[in-house]
């Protein structure tokens, strides 16, 4: 059976809970204090069937004070029943819950124009045209309206009709997205525990499934699963639904929470947007703290103005907007900005999400507006840089922009950094499913290389291969003797700040092109090196030295003395020695690696005279190579280092 979420909007006493108990049965005014006051305080709901249709009805309040509980009732409704009172016609809450709707965009709806029976024919016509002069130029400009009566039930069945009429023409929502349910309600049921109420975006909820709580990023368990009080074994998008959690308190979830599948969506506490600020209100400076209504939750932020939108006519109203690409300290009434705005809180949103804006204080609603981008990096808005990104962004405001386009901004946005996949879906507000299809359609359209998880620019990583090229240039230049730069060197001078795999890309392709050699150390294909006569004397004479000495070699910092040469050139020679493996450094010392092989051999050749295990202890092995303590000690733990013996005690024995 089809699913469609109806939400009431209207002024306060217009009838919108009567409407709705005469057409479902169900009195949606739930908590005592709205039934002695005879007003709703907050949300009701109820549902009734229609053909193949089943209707849910969100009955929202129409009193000033509790607009923030109306604005929590409209998230997810599919479309609107704009209630007016025949014997009030438009009052302030008539135009303001029409404002919210418009802003958030709700695809469509019907007007009702209720207690038809307290006045004549005349003034349900007058009303009737007040009231198409309100919606005329918007999103129910074509939509019925239809005088009824719930005393007299005059009306009732075809507004029945009409909302049936209207369900048909809902697109079903798909259920194979990533699950998103926005929470309204929290309460506990005595033998079942903690229960969130919602109505549900998108997904399927399944039966002891696990979801994520955000913003706490807290996993849950799903116990079990309620649509219009039946339970169910899932609860699919568009439905109205009631979700049994495990292991977790009431007091730690609240109104504005979010149960989302795993990795699909993230918290965050700023966001790139275009806000349209309605007309009767006063301007909107940058800086100014207001509130933030999207979905079910309610945020406290300040404003950063980045600059006017460029563009004409947003989606149902065709009054003239925006000023060019002047960037403003105010966003004028009437007019469209791109924002970023700062939150108080964590706040859980996405790509494309609408939300609404209202008035530190007093709060009214002064506006609202569809997110670009729900985790933008820091930096200057004001910037020509960060305007072209914003208009690369705005899907709605420029017909050319692709959503492949609006993705490959985020990612050069992100620089060297690179934009993970895992936050991909989160930021692009598109699916799992869809994530992959989009990250290959980039790299076809060269929008984006793939290094790793993380997707980065081609510009970005051009120019970092470049960079690359620069550092090992530079390093050969100051260090012509040494054959490259370490890796890890190399990467902390240069990808400080660039993400592991980014750098591995770059170098994976400077490597594949030949246009670098090594991976623990990195050198040019063009370098080489060429030693100068002194150097080539000095190398020489330094290795005859030490080779000569055998066993019993000079401290290296008397090298300089023994040979006669300058001692800067005697590091740099030596240096270049223990990198070519000529000589090996053993503590202090420096050794020939010719001498150091007859060594081994020599050690290993006892095992021949002898047919028991040949032990060595230090004396025996000084009085046999005619060494003191100081070269003995050292040249033993190096052969019990190549394995040539084993230290058992005070001896060592030959492996």
């Amino acid at each position: 059976m089809k699913q469609v979420i109806i939400g009431t909007s209207g002024h306060i006493d217009h009838g919108k809970s009567t409407l709705v108990k005469a057409l479902t049965g169900t009195d949606p005014d739930r908590l005592i204090a709205e039934k002695i006051r005879g007003i709703t305080i907050e949300l009701g709901f109820a549902h009734c069937t229609v053909g193949q249709t089943k209707l849910s009805f969100v009955d929202v309040p129409g009193h000033e004070r509790f607009i923030k509980n109306m604005l929590a009732g409209a998230s997810g409704i599919d479309f609107v029943m704009l209630v007016i009172a025949a014997d009030e016609s438009i009052m302030p809450q008539t135009r303001e819950h029409f404002d919210i709707c418009r802003l958030l965009q709700i695809p469509g709806g019907v007007v009702v124009l209720t207690k038809i029976d307290l006045v004549d024919a005349e003034t349900i016509e007058l009303v009737r045209l007040e009231t198409r002069e309100l919606i005329t130029g918007s999103f129910l400009e074509n939509a019925p309206i239809v005088p009824v009566s719930v005393k007299t039930e005059e009306g009732l069945t075809e507004l029945r009709s009409v909302l049936a009429e209207a369900a048909d023409g809902v697109v079903t929502r798909s259920e194979s997205d990533s699950v998103r349910l926005p929470i309204d309600r929290v309460f506990s049921i005595k033998g079942f525990g903690t229960v969130v109420t919602g109505t549900q975006v998108s997904g399927r909820i399944n039966s002891d499934s696990e979801l994520l709580l955000l913003p706490s990023n807290r996993k849950v368990k799903i116990r079990g699963v309620q649509v219009h009080g039946e339970r169910r074994m899932f609860a699919g998008a568009g439905q109205r639904v009631a979700v049994n959690l495990a292991g977790i308190n009431v007091a730690e979830i609240g109104r504005g929470d979010t149960l989302a599948t795993v990795g699909c969506i993230r918290a965050t506490r700023q966001f790139d947007a275009v806000l349209e600020l309605l007309p009767n209100v006063r301007p909107l400076r940058h800086g100014v703290r207001i509130r933030i209504h999207q979905g079910t939750s309610e945020v406290l932020g300040r404003v950063s103005i980045a600059g006017s939108v460029s563009r004409s006519s947003i989606q149902g109203d065709k009054t003239n907007k925006g000023d060019g690409a002047r960037v403003s300290a105010v966003v004028n009434p009437g007019s469209l900005s791109y924002v970023r705005i700062r939150l108080e809180k964590l706040a859980v949103l996405t790509r494309g999400d609408r939300y609404i804006v209202r008035a530190y204080s007093p709060s009214t609603t002064i506006g609202g507006g569809y997110i670009l981008d729900p985790q933008p990096v820091k930096g200057r808005i004001s910037s020509k840089a960060a305007r072209e990104r914003f208009e690369r962004l705005d899907y709605e405001g420029r017909g050319s922009v692709r959503l492949e386009q609006t993705i490959a901004a985020m990612i050069n946005a992100q620089g060297s950094l690179g934009l993970p996949l895992e936050i991909l879906p989160s930021r692009a507000g598109v699916t799992k499913k869809m994530t992959m299809e989009l990250v290959e359609r980039l790299i076809d359209q060269e929008l984006a290389v793939r290094a790793g998880d993380v997707l980065v620019a081609v510009k970005i990583l051009e120019v970092l291969k470049e960079r690359l090229l620069k550092v090992i240039e530079d390093y050969h230049k100051e260090n012509p003797l040494i054959g490259g730069v370490p890796r890890e060197h190399a990467r902390e001078q240069l990808f400080g700040r660039v993400h592991s795999e980014v750098f591995d890309r770059a170098l994976q392709d400077l490597v594949e092109k030949g246009h670098v050699f090594g991976r623990g150390t990195l050198s040019l294909a063009t370098h080489k090196f060429s030693l100068s006569e002194t150097e080539t004397y000095a190398r020489s004479t330094i290795e005859q030295v030490i080779r000569s000495k055998g066993l019993r070699p000079p401290v290296p910092t008397s090298l300089a003395a023994v040979t006669g040469l300058e001692p800067r050139v005697t590091d740099r020679m030596v240096q270049l020695l223990i990198r070519q493996k000529v000589l090996v450094r053993i503590e202090a010392l420096l050794f020939h690696s010719d001498v150091l092989q007859r060594l081994k051999n020599d050690v290993v050749a006892l095992k021949d005279v002898c047919d028991d295990k040949v032990a060595i202890d230090v004396a025996s092995f000084k009085e046999r190579h005619g060494l003191t303590r100081k070269f003995a000690i050292p040249l033993l733990e190096y052969l019990d280092r190549e394995r040539v013996t084993r230290r058992i005690g005070d001896v060592r024995v030959v492996i």
